[in-house]
């Protein structure tokens, strides 16, 4: 006898959408049918409400946790919440704006510490790359972290370097030379130092100082590297659909060049952001809707693999709404809670369906970090669920968001798509912190 059977009427698996039953014991999946006369007996047989689909738990890649050091900006027990109540169950932390950044095996412990007993979903982790720390790599791959993080301009942060040219070179070597992955933000700071300085509450003036030719430039040297090194490579946070030429050129040069893009490039733009908005500046930053339209034909050309959310928080102060200056506010979007809802509530408005939105969410970011029990509700796979109500509308309230700091461009919003429960390996995530901590490859 196992533990539980959930019966669903509409089920999203790695073959497309069924009707019938997931069998679940021990955490994992053990069968999947649609005659549900051929499932084991269960002590417990849960009935999904007709209204509702059974997902895959969403694996979102990129999020900012910032805890040990700047907890203040977001922390584990906050990022991990937000995360479950978006249907999240695993979340990939990134390598800075936490003190230390995880750039050695010493910080990858304190980071690890940090999170211990306090998540409420699954968390793997990203190691850095940054200037001198490539001899720290091979420990960091045997500690388990998932692919090691470059910035090829300034972070941001000062603890947090980015690569020159022959820093890139010299890291993709090592990082190809341990079988791992490079993931890269992209944006070349010689072509922004040519633009207009950020400066002012205008967000045309922003968007200005960050035109597409940054990543694309910074995208064309990153290709190049990798035709030099062989290095398995992934570019987090496409903005600009200028780029994709150059992606789809090394994509059929056979080289292993992987695509993010996030919920707020697809379905914002910056017709929508007023001035002085500073709660919608990112870097790279929301272009134009003919921009979102190129990107989501990418997305259905297998051009760009994942979407994520880049939850990317910080104090209320740091985004500086009281001037609106977008030059000196802190960029980036707190979306974790909200990216499935965000992406289905445009997704659907343009005939794509929930099978779609399952691989870009959940399997492929899974297939990125080499985290193979995670992103689809088949044999094998950590019972890592959502119960879904497509249909179903609600009004972003921030007051109501998990996150530390609850600000979002999205306030206000009208979206569909409503996380009625969210199942972590096999039962109900109910505000217990049993939320696992990853190492890369392990089942």
């Amino acid at each position: 006898m196992i533990e539980t059977v959930l019966r669903a009427r509409r089920i999203i698996t790695p073959a497309g959408e069924c009707s019938g039953g997931v069998a679940i014991d021990a955490g994992r999946i053990v069968a999947v049918a649609a005659d549900l006369t051929t499932l084991p007996t269960a002590r417990q047989t849960v009935d999904v409400p007709d209204d509702c689909v059974l997902l895959p738990g969403i694996v979102d890649s990129h999020v900012h946790v910032n805890e040990p050091g700047r907890t203040e900006w977001e922390g584990f027990a906050t990022a991990t919440a937000a995360a479950a109540a978006g249907g999240v169950t695993t979340i990939v932390d990134m390598p800075l704006n936490s003190i230390p950044p995880t750039i050695d095996p010493a910080a990858l412990a304190a980071k690890q510490a940090a999170a211990r007993d306090q998540c409420a979903v699954d968390v793997a982790f990203w190691a850095g790359a940054v200037p001198g720390n490539a001899d720290q790599f091979a420990a960091l791959h045997a500690a388990g972290v998932v692919g090691f993080k470059c910035f090829l301009l300034p972070s941001g942060v000062d603890e947090f370097p980015p690569l020159d040219q022959a820093g890139l070179l010299t890291a993709m070597r090592q990082i190809a030379a341990i079988g791992g992955t490079l993931i890269a933000h992209a944006e070349d700071q010689a072509v922004i130092d040519a633009a207009p300085a950020a400066a002012g509450p205008r967000y045309a003036d922003f968007l200005a100082s960050r035109p597409p030719a940054a990543e694309t430039t910074a995208i064309e040297a990153l290709i190049a590297a990798m035709a030099e090194t062989g290095c398995r490579t992934h570019i987090v946070h496409l903005s600009s659909a200028a780029a994709l030429g150059a992606i789809a050129a090394a994509r059929a040069d056979g080289l292993p060049l992987t695509v993010e893009t996030c919920p707020h490039y697809l379905t914002l733009s910056d017709a929508v952001v007023p001035d002085g908005a500073t709660q919608f500046k990112c870097c790279p930053p929301i272009r134009d809707a003919a921009n979102a339209d190129r990107l989501w034909t990418a997305l259905r050309d297998g051009l760009i693999d994942c979407i994520v959310s880049d939850h990317s928080p910080c104090t209320v102060e740091l985004k500086q709404l009281e001037t609106g200056d977008f030059g000196r506010a802190w960029g980036g979007i707190a979306s974790v809670q909200l990216s499935l809802p965000v992406v289905w509530t445009a997704a659907r408005a343009r005939g794509i369906g929930l099978t779609d939105v399952s691989r870009w969410m959940s399997a492929a970011p899974a297939a990125l970090t080499r985290l193979p029990g995670k992103g689809a509700i088949a044999p094998g796979h950590d019972a890592d669920l959502d119960i879904f109500a497509p249909d179903e509308t609600f009004v972003v309230d921030p007051a109501r968001l998990a996150h530390r700091n609850p600000i979002t461009p999205y306030a206000g919003s009208t979206l569909t798509g409503v996380v009625r429960q969210t199942w972590l390996a096999g039962a109900p995530i109910d505000g217990s912190r049993r939320g696992r901590l990853l190492q890369r490859g392990a089942a």
